[in-house]
């Protein structure tokens, strides 16, 4: 018969001289939460959205860096790159040029992810690089994932969800805001959803559902109560899993005077893969605001504050919008 083991016996436990083992790094905070809303997400619904992978990818090309692999934080920041819809963008232009895209659906993103390119394939022996290109992924995982909605909702992300999507549609709209971003909503939920737009639709400016694992289909059957809300001027529907098959119909119902009569944006970062929006949909909502001066879209490749011949070759601008460079949500990102 064996012995029992006890914590003492245990031929595993280090000797007082014996050498320390590697350290192990200390879990990224976000992270741990991330991986928590993922197992609600799993169990409300088959697939997470990809702001996990995206956060995931962030996380490990900061431990190479850490680690001094430099070359394989580059090759995962390509990855990321393409996840992002970033591939088309060679690494020159990254590096060393005006690189961008009109109408590209998250320019922030794409402003921090051109900003890690940098740090990390020509770093700067100066200064702390290290503690710069961790502020970096701390600002493109705070803008990716839903971790800023679960404070302004603060004691109700302590509940379950279906008990706090009832408290938030308990009563009239807070501020004109319907705010469910960051729930994870299911078909049944978005029922009760269309039905409390139905009857306070008129107070309603601003729907948030954002982070609340949306598919093109339940946008669609949410669509009919959405469109015909009187003042909404800006509807979130990032970090979901929508794709740009949704663009179409979302085009062809803004191409309907009377349907959203009013918005001004509709945000749409951080999907599957809508990474830009067509030029339709960007016209169709300048048409719904024609004393908002700009549309938030970016420069081109030769439009951007450059000289010579580039400059001179860049491309012409579709009539009607007015790219122009976004300003940096500095609100959004952490300090």
């Amino acid at each position: 018969m064996g012995t029992r083991q006890t914590k003492g016996s245990l031929t595993e436990r280090a000797s007082p001289g014996a050498a320390p083992g590697p350290r192990r790094e200390r879990p990224d905070f976000w992270a741990s939460l991330l991986l928590r809303a993922g197992d609600k997400a799993g169990r409300a619904g088959a697939g997470l959205p990809p702001y996990h992978r995206r956060v995931g990818m962030v996380q490990e090309l900061l431990r190479m860096v850490r680690q001094g692999r430099r070359e394989e934080a580059g090759t995962l920041l390509q990855h990321l790159r393409q996840d992002l819809g970033m591939e088309s963008t060679s690494l020159d232009d990254v590096l060393y040029r005006y690189a961008s895209f009109r109408n590209l659906v998250d320019p922030i993103t794409h402003d921090l992810i051109i900003s890690l390119a940098r740090y990390i394939h020509c770093p700067k022996p100066e200064g702390d690089a290290l503690g710069a290109m961790e502020k970096l992924c701390r600002q493109l995982t705070y803008h990716l994932s839903p971790h800023s909605q679960w404070r302004r909702h603060r004691g109700l992300v302590k509940r379950k969800p279906q008990a706090c999507l009832k408290a938030l549609l308990a009563g009239n709209p807070q501020d004109n805001m319907v705010d469910l971003s960051g729930i994870p909503l299911t078909s049944r939920d978005l029922e009760r959803v269309t039905s409390y737009l139905q009857r306070c639709g008129e107070q309603v400016d601003s729907v948030e559902l954002g982070f609340t694992g949306l598919t093109d289909d339940m946008v669609l059957q949410l669509l009919p109560a959405l469109s015909t809300l009187p003042r909404l001027t800006t509807l979130a529907l990032n970090g979901n899993r929508l794709t740009r098959a949704l663009l179409r119909d979302l085009t062809d119902t803004l191409k309907d005077p009377s349907k959203f009569p009013n918005v001004t944006w509709i945000d749409l970062g951080n999907n599957v893969d809508i990474f830009s929006l067509p030029q339709p949909f960007l016209l169709s909502l300048r048409k719904r605001s024609p004393k908002q001066g700009h549309l938030p879209t970016i420069l081109e490749l030769g439009e951007g504050p450059s000289t010579g011949e580039e400059a001179r070759e860049g491309t012409s601008q579709d009539p009607g919008v007015t790219p122009v460079t976004p300003t940096r949500d500095h609100e959004s990102r952490e300090t």
